[in-house]
């Protein structure tokens, strides 16, 4: 069975998601929404590439690579370095190996608990909340299978079809679905994924006609 917690190795595939604690939510208006994927951007697309996501009222999804190994170690360089954390900076340039590799899928993790814990304190104040919002730890499941990634696009934009909040994926504002098909994002790799499907027509088609996936949670 695929691992839901483990480390994060550079340039891994991964399907990333997570829900609100309860039956409490994580996004109650639309500047909720947007704030989220501002935060994304700020602290996870300088270490990944995003190919999918959705978000939705109580949950999120989202269909990632980390970059490369000497680019995770010079993102980290750098952030310790602008915080003047000479001890980390010292300490993953000594580092070899497996250890080094370690190390930075700790950093990873840490990269994106920021994440969550910013959009948290945010979200806590504007509602005037206390405790955690997000389940812990957020699921990490890695995507080796070329089939498995092609079901996993369209099973992630299918979410609020699913959840009847929406006839068909292009209706939802909170997908990369009509990035992807305009290829308007600033970060979303738009045309890797169509190419994955050979063409936009395709994407469409699969995405309208491919069988209902079902993924365990």
């Amino acid at each position: 069975m695929k691992d839901k917690v483990s480390l994060m190795a550079p340039e891994g595939v991964y399907h990333l998601y997570n829900r609100a604690n309860g039956n409490e939510k994580l996004f109650l208006s639309d500047d909720n929404y947007r704030y989220f994927l501002r935060g994304y951007q700020n602290y996870i697309a300088p270490i990944a590439t995003t190919y999918c996501y959705c978000l939705m009222p109580n949950h999120f999804h989202f269909l990632i690579a980390l970059k490369s190994e000497e680019e995770l170690e010079a993102f980290f360089i750098q952030k310790a370095k602008n915080h003047l954390k000479s001890k980390t900076l010292s300490g993953l340039q000594d580092l070899k190996g497996l250890e080094r590799l370690d190390y930075l899928s700790k950093k990873v993790s840490f990269q994106f608990s920021h994440f969550f814990n910013s959009y948290s304190q945010a979200f806590n104040k504007q509602q005037n909340r206390r405790g955690s919002l997000f389940m812990k730890p957020f699921k990490r499941i890695p995507v080796t299978d070329q089939r498995y990634l092609l079901q996993l696009v369209r099973y992630i934009h299918q979410n609020p079809v699913e959840a009847n909040l929406c006839s068909n994926c292009h209706e939802w504002p909170y997908s990369s679905y009509k990035s992807l098909i305009d290829g308007n994002s600033s970060f979303i790799d738009a045309n890797t994924v169509i190419n994955w499907f050979d063409d936009v027509e395709n994407f469409i088609y699969c995405h309208r006609n491919s069988n209902h996936i079902e993924f365990n949670w």
